[in-house]
């Protein structure tokens, strides 16, 4: 209820103010536009059409951030980018850009639309306000009311009992304008987001560079995966199989002549059988751990904790459980996040915590180490960056010098 009271409150607050600046702006932005339209045909208005667009964007500017404030209406800056270049080229996109024309438009339309808005706050409120306390001030006033209520008789309110139910009317009245400035106020936010707001044309292009970015830099970590797995096994288990094959060729050889030397040569083959088997198996669990398909995020987070070299505490609360490619994501930035926090941070402990929200998975992993830690290209962070951004995830690093670093990822379970 509280919030209830106070969202109305910042809504009836603007409404006032919409009535001052719909009146300025209006006042300040159409002369000026009918003056420079005019004056177009000399040149002359052409410098004071640019001036005009730009103040509608400052003013539009100004407005979007108070629309925020009281409205709760977030709106992104719809303009394209200025090209470089003299004036000119910049007046000339600036006065091309559709986004600049739209908030001419909402301050013609915020004269009127003020008004109205203004009007409502003004008469509606001290109506409320008169009627709910009517009791309390109707004995001093130098008059009464008198309501024929036809066969029931007349109704004379001219004391406080009598009053009373002229209270209940003004409650009555203050409930239903409750809704009813809800629905203006988003009404307003609704031509806001038309006026104001980026257009859709703009919002799909955005969205389709995000998705072209996203993939390309999914393209880019699954091309890196494939070069580590193949060096990987190009350095690890295919040198220590050939070692096998040499040894079981060179004990196959000594097996008539020399059986001690060949039974030695055997138990060297078969002590690097089992590093090549257990360079595999780490290998295996670098692509996709067992212990995560089979027992989820809690049991995979914790053996990955266990493994690291500094006391690493973890807390995971994801019922329900999150799809396979989520839990994988986050399993690997948890595992690159340690294995940077335990060879560059000098941390002596860390934190690792993992939360379910209805639409997403949160991963925060913290340490005590020195800080600094900055997102470079190529280095482990952007790394962690580009495997979130596979599922259209996103990482923030917050690292000051002197510690401590948070990273956290928030990954969508929805596509």
């Amino acid at each position: 209820m509280t919030r209830a009271r106070a969202d109305i409150a910042r809504t009836s607050g603007y409404f006032l103010v919409s009535l001052f600046t719909g009146v300025f702006w209006f006042s300040l932005l159409v002369p000026l536009l009918a003056v420079s339209v005019g004056t177009a045909v000399v040149w002359v208005g052409l410098p004071l059409l640019a001036l005009t667009g730009l103040l509608a964007r400052g003013a539009a500017d100004i407005e979007r951030s108070w629309l925020r404030v009281t409205l709760g209406v977030d709106l992104p800056r719809p303009y394209r980018p200025l090209p470089e270049g003299n004036l000119f080229s910049q007046a000339r996109g600036l006065l091309t850009d559709p986004a600049t024309w739209r908030d001419l438009l909402y301050w013609v339309i915020m004269l009127p639309l003020g008004i109205i808005e203004f009007t409502m706050v003004m008469a509606l409120w001290p109506a409320v306000l008169a009627l709910a306390l009517l009791p309390f001030y109707q004995q001093w006033l130098p008059y009464h009311f008198e309501v024929d209520l036809g066969w029931l008789g007349t109704w004379v309110v001219d004391d406080f009992l009598s009053s009373l139910p002229v209270t209940a009317l003004g409650v009555a009245l203050g409930l239903v304008l409750l809704p009813l400035f809800k629905v203006v106020a988003r009404g307003h936010a609704a031509l806001a987001r038309v006026l104001l707001g980026p257009s859709r044309t703009s919002v799909l292009s955005a969205e389709a560079q995000r998705l072209h970015a996203s993939r390309a830099r999914g393209v880019e970590a699954a091309e890196a995966e494939r070069r580590r797995i193949e060096r990987d096994l190009h350095d690890g288990a295919q040198q220590r199989l050939v070692s096998v094959a040499m040894g079981l060729g060179r004990a196959r050889g000594k097996l008539d002549s020399d059986p001690d030397a060949a039974r030695e040569l055997i138990a060297e083959a078969h002590a690097d059988a089992k590093l090549a088997i257990s360079e595999l198996r780490d290998l295996a669990r670098g692509i996709y751990p067992s212990v995560l398909g089979d027992r989820g995020l809690d049991a995979a987070l914790s053996s990955l904790a266990a493994r690291c070299p500094i006391p690493v505490s973890v807390s995971v609360e994801v019922d329900p459980r999150p799809p396979t490619a989520v839990e994988s994501t986050a399993y690997f930035t948890v595992a690159e996040a340690l294995t940077n926090i335990a060879k560059h941070s000098g941390a002596t402990e860390a934190q690792v915590k993992v939360t379910r929200t209805d639409s997403s998975v949160v991963v925060e992993i913290t340490d005590n180490g020195h800080g600094g830690a900055v997102v470079r290209p190529g280095g482990g962070l952007a790394g962690l960056a580009d495997r979130a951004a596979t599922i259209d995830g996103v990482v923030v690093v917050v690292s000051p010098v002197g510690g401590p670093t948070v990273i956290r990822t928030e990954l969508p379970c929805a596509w």
